[in-house]
């Protein structure tokens, strides 16, 4: 087993950018997932279940790392009104660690670990579909190549919370998550908005040495407008990689857009049963402003939002063409995501965009459902067969599929693709719609029956190899 590998870095930004913890202490304590495979990757992979509830569950430091429990400051738009009253409210940096296989720095946070601070009213708690909601988020995009912040750990906590948008008392639970980033464009906010400059700078400056360390530049505005640049072009690839995973994330607020690109923080998504660009996820998202269609220009927005902050340490005229390498980055991103989600190669930037762009004209006329269709044709041509044997066979026979089938059969398929994997014998894909996940919640709530929900990771995991395997 590799060596846990600990960090205090974030530590040592001063408590000028957190508030020092305690955690909830629960009535008890239930191990109900734990992601083995990322415990490996930081060396954390030969703890005993009981030292995992220890760790997860109590917040027994792990050796080497932040002591106490960190409940980060922030503020943010929320549906594009500014909110100075957030932060941590029911979470905390618990440990920063190294992946093992990438030596990149992940945050280890909780969800539902207590009031801190910034919990206002709320009871700093998590309900245990909820945390299950997550967990199924972050595998179901995990494997569908989104880089995504992981569900790590999952903890029944034996209290009963009081819901108003589910049966309550409903079940408690405390999640923990790895990331590579938890600092927020809505961290940046709030230094602006305290007009804090020399703060200001010195999350800028700790933001580029600890996650893209090329972006240093001596000259600060310079430095500046390199950090915007990167920040946009990673934020155009999470935004590419949803709409190919045909996923609504539901709440994209400035405080849930992370510098460093992962997709994180899951509450109401959603994933798309056919092409719908109105299609939401949150019900209290009553005019579509996170509709899944509206979310490359709102992630534009709440970059803009990121550029303003920094104007104090740049200037407009640099930080402007930084901001504006989104929509280029997102170009780009959309066209590789869509050929990666297909396994096929590229055939340069006009071509591409013209396949990109047949594929959605084909989606939106016949409505054929998203999943089923990149699952159908997985290699191109060499799905031909398995393809007219689909469900949506029929919509593959149709007058709309023509065109986008004349460039899906010339594109080459990745060197070493293979449908030789179990999966591919299917005929319908892994999903995860949203009346597929009230299915597997249903007997854990009625009869404490876990077997759904494990069978349904098992096949998102095998999804997960069967696309890795080429």
């Amino acid at each position: 087993m590799r060596e846990f590998k600990p960090s205090t870095s974030h530590a040592s930004l001063g408590d000028a950018f957190y508030d020092v913890v305690t955690p909830a202490s629960f009535p008890s304590l239930t191990l109900r997932y734990r992601n083995q495979r990322w415990a490996e990757r930081i060396g954390l992979g030969d703890l005993t279940d009981a030292q995992w509830l220890e760790h997860f569950g109590k917040f027994t430091p792990l050796n080497g790392t932040i002591v106490p429990p960190l409940a980060l400051r922030y503020h943010g738009h929320q549906f594009q009104t500014y909110n100075p009253y957030l932060g941590d409210g029911r979470g905390f940096l618990f440990a920063q660690a190294y992946d093992l296989e990438d030596d990149r720095l992940l945050d280890l946070a909780t969800k539902g670990s207590g009031r801190t601070p910034w919990s206002r009213t709320a009871d700093g708690r998590l309900t245990l579909k909820g945390g299950i909601r997550e967990v199924l988020a972050t595998e179901m995009l995990e494997a569908l190549g989104v880089d995504t912040s992981k569900s790590f750990s999952l903890i029944e906590t034996g209290e009963e919370l009081q819901r108003h948008d589910e049966p309550s008392p409903t079940r408690g639970s405390v999640l923990v998550r790895l990331s590579h980033s938890h600092i927020r464009i809505g961290t940046f906010q709030r230094l602006a908005y305290l007009r804090e400059e020399d703060n200001l700078e010195k999350l800028l400056d700790y933001s580029i040495r600890t996650y893209m360390p090329d972006c240093w530049r001596e000259d600060r505005a310079q430095r500046a407008a390199a950090f915007m640049e990167r920040v946009s072009q990673n934020v155009a690839r999470t935004g590419a990689n949803w709409i190919a995973a045909g996923f609504v994330h539901g709440v994209l607020n400035t405080d849930n857009i992370n510098i460093t690109g992962e997709s994180f923080d899951y509450g109401p998504w959603r994933f798309l049963p056919a092409y719908d660009p109105a299609f939401t996820a949150a019900y209290f998202d009553e005019n579509g402003l996170y509709a899944f269609g509206r979310q490359p220009e709102t992630l534009a927005w709440n970059l803009t939002r990121l550029a303003e902050c920094l104007v104090p340490l740049s200037t407009v005229e640099l930080l402007e063409p930084a901001l504006n390498a989104f929509w280029p980055a997102f170009r780009a991103d959309i066209a590789s995501a869509i050929l990666r989600r297909f396994g096929l190669l590229p055939e340069g930037e006009e071509r591409d965009a013209d396949f990109v762009t047949a594929l959605f004209a084909f989606l939106m006329e016949s409505k054929a459902p998203y999943e089923q269709t990149f699952f159908d044709w997985y290699g191109g041509a060499l799905s031909e067969t398995r393809a007219a044997q689909s469900p949506s066979a029929d919509h593959y026979a149709s007058p709309a599929f023509a065109p986008f089938r004349t460039l899906l059969l010339t594109r080459k398929p990745h060197a070493g693709l293979t449908l030789a994997h179990p999966y591919f014998a299917r005929k319908t894909p892994r999903s995860m719609l949203i009346d597929e996940m009230e299915t597997l919640w249903t007997p854990i709530a009625a009869d404490d029956d876990w077997r759904p929900l494990h069978a349904a990771l098992g096949e998102i995991a095998e999804m997960r190899l069967a696309y890795a395997a080429r």
